[in-house]
């Protein structure tokens, strides 16, 4: 049965559950209402709220226009290179420096290779996350949860829900598909690029400098090639 929006899912069995959803429009990207109550004699009333996915236009416009404050959960890290402007920052992970065997070495693997090549701190789940949420905001608050690829933060996201948060969004693939100036951001790289950092980022920047070095010889053989020539003879290089 669906009746000016509000359709729902009814199973006769006794004790059964009755899925109610209510949809408030377009905006954001997935805003739906999920209430879950038992059978008439159980009696209890849950409500839970769908964490909408949204762009980066959209999520700018939920901040601008909405009222959403970002709530940012990436490692320390990755939010020291780069940061939305005034957001706050909660860590769903905690870099992990326990003195146990064990720890130390996975940490010593993982500093040798993720931690290297890509600039990965070794970390934990920060138990305090939800604590320290629930003490900044109250469960009506308006929250943006953003980390870098958006895996962290639809975790994250999924804790707050449970907990009874109504009304959170996650930006689609994280801040990594923001386009430039979406966002005023803090930091001395952009927000996109947050996450890149270690060898792979080295890497990176000597195969563009090899790839211009390159185009360039190309481009000067091409457009001169008698000088080119008599630059090869000096260098004893036979074309």
């Amino acid at each position: 049965m669906a009746v000016l929006g509000l359709s729902t899912a009814f199973s006769p069995p006794r004790g059964s559950w009755i899925a109610v959803r209510i949809r408030h429009g377009a905006r954001p990207a997935r805003s739906n209402l999920s209430l879950r109550r038992r059978s008439a004699g159980g009696g209890a009333i849950g409500v839970r709220a769908e964490v909408s996915f949204v762009d980066g236009d959209e999520a700018k416009r939920l901040v601008a226009e909405e009222g959403y404050t970002v709530l940012d959960i990436r490692d320390r890290t990755q939010r020291e290179r780069a940061h939305i402007k005034n957001s706050a920052h909660v860590p769903l992970f905690v870099e992990n420096d326990d003195g146990d065997i064990g720890t130390i070495i996975k940490r010593t693997v993982h500093n040798n290779f993720a931690g290297l090549f890509f600039g990965l701190p070794f970390t934990k789940r920060n138990l305090e996350f939800t604590k320290t949420v629930k003490d900044k905001f109250s469960p009506e608050s308006k929250l943006l949860v953003v980390c870098q690829e958006g895996l962290r933060s639809t975790g994250a996201a999924d804790v707050l829900e449970r907990e009874g948060f109504q009304n959170l969004a996650c930006i689609k693939s994280g801040l990594q598909t923001l386009k430039p100036g979406t966002f005023e951001s803090v930091g001395k790289s952009e927000l996109q690029n947050a996450g890149k950092a270690g060898l792979v980022t080295v890497q990176g920047k000597i195969s563009a400098v090899l790839g211009t070095v390159l185009i360039s010889a190309y481009l000067f053989i091409t457009l001169f090639p008698d000088q080119a020539e008599k630059l090869f003879d000096l260098a004893g290089i036979k074309l």
